[in-house]
């Protein structure tokens, strides 16, 4: 049986950032990465934009060329699964009937897309965008023929597939359950421009919506019947409605966790010298008031991934990095920075129907988000307003021709 120092599991943003961390910060033993996905560590934000779009082939969107993890002595083991935790002899059952033991593991396992509960639902023509082979799969569909697309859930995922769809000439339906796009991750102001923005591209947004089933033939759907009767004609569904944490062998094994599942401040499990970093870590975030949450973003996955690893070679830093987000929709990029959720004051900068502005979110009067719409300075300067959670004259705060910074330093 192979042993490693550090065996990690997962290949996506957090696992490629654990190996490179170790070995950046000094770690010489061996390092072992498992992982389900057959391809060596590529990008996932560019799955639902440039790689969908045809813009960016696979080997650009790659984390590090092929023969970087080699020259690193960082051993892949692509396509295959974690089965079990053995906790006591500290060993891994894989998929391939194999086993590995560790001294110490990362789990960067991220989540698996979560999946309609539908009659019908399991036809051919249903897409998740996940993985390298999800999105060569929609590519696939759209390459033979596939114009009517419906799309179900309105958050990133969604929005992001349904820009992409229209400038390939799509006919787009997205249908959301809820009462406004982007409901999960910003306020109403945000929502609504997103929401008009969307329709003047041509997309037939469906709001508090639910999806009731699937019309098939020839195990393919034809339509998405809705809870209030609709017929919605299509030749594909995607899905983008989030994702289920992939923790279960961690659980199993005695780790605590109901969302994900649980670390420190180090970024450790309840069990002893394992870790877990990114999408399926819950944390306490001193950006959201010290709630215990799970943040699904790069910044988060590579961060997190950084703290693991020197806390693994004796560096042990409590992780605190300001959460960040974005998403590229026509040509609107949004950026995002700090966590909005329990505001209760929004403030306006900018013009919304120049599609260049910022909603900056307060609590108790402390700035505690922005969500930035073409507005780059705004996001660079105001996260320092988040970091010391400034409280600013909301009059000030609207007076987009005072810059953030100035308002910073006072």
């Amino acid at each position: 049986m192979e042993h490693y120092d550090v065996v990690i599991v997962g290949s996506g943003h957090g696992g490629a950032q654990a190996a490179i961390a170790l070995r950046q910060n000094g770690h010489e033993d061996r390092i072992l990465m498992v992982s389900r996905d057959r391809n060596p560590p590529y990008e996932r934000p560019p799955l639902s934009k440039e790689y969908l779009a045809g813009e960016k082939p696979f080997e650009r969107i790659l984390l590090r060329p092929e023969k970087f993890w080699a020259d690193k002595n960082v051993e892949l083991k692509l396509g295959c699964n974690v089965n079990e935790v053995d906790v006591m002899r500290h060993e891994l059952a894989l998929s391939d009937d194999s086993a590995v033991t560790y001294r110490r593991l990362i789990w960067a396992g991220g989540g698996d897309a979560r999946r309609l509960s539908c009659p019908g639902c399991d036809a051919s023509n249903i897409h998740y965008v996940r993985s390298r082979r999800d999105v060569d799969a929609l590519r696939a569909a759209l390459d033979t023929g596939a114009k009517r697309a419906v799309i179900i859930g309105a958050g990133y995922i969604g929005l992001e597939t349904a820009a992409v769809l229209r400038k390939l000439g799509c006919q787009v339906t997205v249908v959301e359950a809820l009462d406004r796009v982007l409901a999960r991750v910003a306020g109403p102001d945000l929502s609504a421009f997103y929401a008009d923005y969307h329709q003047r591209q041509g997309v037939d947004l469906r709001l508090s919506t639910k999806v009731e089933r699937m019309e098939t033939s020839d195990d393919a759907v034809t339509a998405v019947l809705t809870a209030d009767g609709e017929r919605l004609p299509c030749d594909i569904v995607i899905v983008g409605i989030g994702i289920v944490p992939a923790v279960g062998p961690l659980i199993a094994a005695g780790a605590a966790g109901t969302n994900g599942v649980d670390v420190d401040s180090y970024c450790r499990t309840t069990l002893d010298d394992i870790y877990a970093v990114g999408d399926c870590a819950a944390h306490s975030n001193p950006f959201a008031d010290n709630a215990v949450i799970r943040l699904e973003s790069v910044q988060n996955a590579h961060d997190m991934a950084t703290c693991a690893a020197k806390s693994i070679l004796g560096d042990k830093q409590d992780y605190h990095a300001i959460p960040w987000f974005w998403s590229n929709q026509y040509d609107l990029k949004l950026q995002t920075v700090g966590i909005s959720a329990g505001y209760d004051a929004t403030v306006l900068r900018g013009d919304p129907a120049m599609a260049k502005f910022s909603v900056v979110y307060l609590k108790e009067g402390r700035v505690i988000a922005l969500d930035c719409v073409n507005a780059t300075k705004d996001y660079v300067q105001g996260r320092k307003l988040v970091v010391d959670g400034a409280v600013i004259d909301p009059g000030l705060l609207a007076d987009s021709d005072t810059q953030l910074k100035e308002m910073a330093a006072t």
